[in-house]
């Protein structure tokens, strides 16, 4: 469903359930989720959402300015907070943090990353190759300024060792993007189709990595 708020058309994502109140969250990469009983009405909907236009507008824009200003991490101060798996965490919480320079703690905090995501992928990926009847002849992590993944011709797959720092739902989509690639090697309509068979909520993931993927870094 997609609204007019002042000169923004906002695209919103219903979830209908049984409760009692209509709720409006702004998830992820700016995701607009009204959460509604069963049965409302689409104009009841669009009269709650337009009731909260200055509010939602104001946390998108708030939201756009912080994106503009990537904050440049430090290592050597407390309450410095770093991501992983989609939360956030005191440097001390992920690595054992000695007296070594901030170039030292960067190159600990990058290998923790690397062999945690080495690990998630291969348990993850399982269930996914089962469904899709593929199977890749390796997997690698690896250091990318440009992708979260790849396929080659072979069958090999590689992952960007940034993707630990996501929730576990967006590595998930990274991993069957890849697999599927297995099966179509391009963008085509087959890949996209096979793609939504086992993540029909695939552009919500493409979404976060879009907007918040530059605060996935060291």
């Amino acid at each position: 469903m997609q609204i007019r708020l002042e000169d923004q058309l906002i695209t919103l994502h219903v979830q209908y359930a049984k409760r009692k109140k209509l709720a409006v969250q702004i998830g992820a990469g700016d995701l607009i989720t009204v959460k509604a009983p069963k049965g409302t009405s689409e104009e009841v909907i669009i009269q709650a959402v337009t009731g909260l236009g200055p509010k939602i507008l104001e946390k998108l824009r708030s939201n756009e300015a912080a994106r503009r200003l990537p904050e440049v991490k430090s290592y050597q101060e407390e309450g410095e907070s770093f991501l992983y798996l989609g939360k956030e965490y005191p440097l001390h919480e992920l690595i054992t943090v000695s007296e070594g320079d901030a170039e030292k703690l960067k190159l600990a905090l990058k290998k923790f990353y690397t062999a945690s995501l080495k690990k998630i992928v291969a348990e993850r990926i399982i269930p996914y190759q089962t469904q899709l009847k593929v199977k890749p002849k390796s997997i690698e992590i690896v250091e990318s300024r440009t992708k979260w993944g790849s396929c080659s011709f072979d069958k090999k797959l590689t992952f960007n060792y940034r993707l630990a720092m996501a929730p576990p739902e967006v590595i998930d989509y990274v991993i069957i993007h890849e697999l599927c690639h297995i099966l179509h090697m391009n963008h085509d309509r087959s890949f996209w189709r096979r793609l939504g068979s086992i993540m029909p909520d695939y552009k919500e993931k493409e979404a976060f990595l879009a907007r918040q993927g530059q605060f996935m870094t060291l």
